[in-house]
């Protein structure tokens, strides 16, 4: 009798880096397996509301279930995938609740960020090389070096008001933020995320109460216009 189809198709690891077999699980197999299928949800082939099952991820990597749910735990950790009562673990749907949510924190951490790099008048060290990363990551198509450094951009921002605790905090939305941006993907032309932020930065160091808001304002109109068809 045939073996039915698996749901959600898992992705190959990176070249050279398959996990050993069951004999050999800890932290190191675990944190492999996240990195696939964190790039599978990022790059949109696992669909948000896709299930991930322990089983289905042990049988894909040759990992025991427990490596697997380590793995799903570090998902779950970095609001990648949801776990629910009853309905499993899935990959997070972003809705517009979160995403809400989500835009309302960036902008909090964001602001006060740039506020004070304005007041000390910081020219933030590696924000232009993070823009001209941005431009190559988009001339190549190469959507993941493209998520990057988005991410690069505006860690340098924030990095550059030497605000440890701000820091640490931004860095803890840089999965949700790749998320958020793979949504607003459809929206760009090429080059037109290194043009928006070209303009956001110079915008943000002069003015960043205002320029932060319209930014992340902007985001979100286009995901939500993009989610009902406008």
């Amino acid at each position: 009798m045939p073996r039915p189809r698996r749901d959600p198709p898992m992705l190959p690891l990176r070249p050279g880096t398959t996990p050993p077999r069951d004999g050999t699980p800890g932290p190191r197999t675990a944190d492999v397996v996240a990195d696939a299928v964190r790039r599978g949800i990022l790059s949109g082939e696992l669909a948000p509301g896709a299930p991930l099952r322990e089983e289905e991820l042990s049988a894909t990597y040759g990992v025991s279930r427990h490596t697997a749910r380590t793995a799903l735990a570090t998902l779950t950790a970095e609001r990648l995938v949801t776990a629910e009562p009853y309905r499993g673990v899935r990959v997070s749907l972003l809705d517009d609740a979160a995403l809400l949510a989500l835009q309302q924190l960036r902008c909090a951490l964001e602001t006060e960020a740039l506020r004070i790099v304005r007041d000390r008048a910081i020219r933030p060290a590696d924000v232009d090389a993070a823009l001209d990363a941005l431009a190559a990551a988009e001339a190549s198509g190469d959507w993941p070096a493209t998520l990057d450094a988005h991410a690069r951009v505006h860690r340098a921002l924030v990095d550059a008001a030497d605000s440890p605790r701000i820091a640490e905090e931004y860095r803890r939305l840089d999965s949700e933020m790749h998320l958020l941006l793979t949504h607003v993907r459809p929206a760009y032309a090429p080059g037109g995320l290194t043009t928006e932020h070209r303009a956001y930065v110079k915008a943000a160091l002069t003015d960043p109460e205002h320029a932060v808001r319209e930014h992340l304002e902007h985001s979100t109109r286009m995901i939500l216009d993009g989610r009902r068809g406008l």
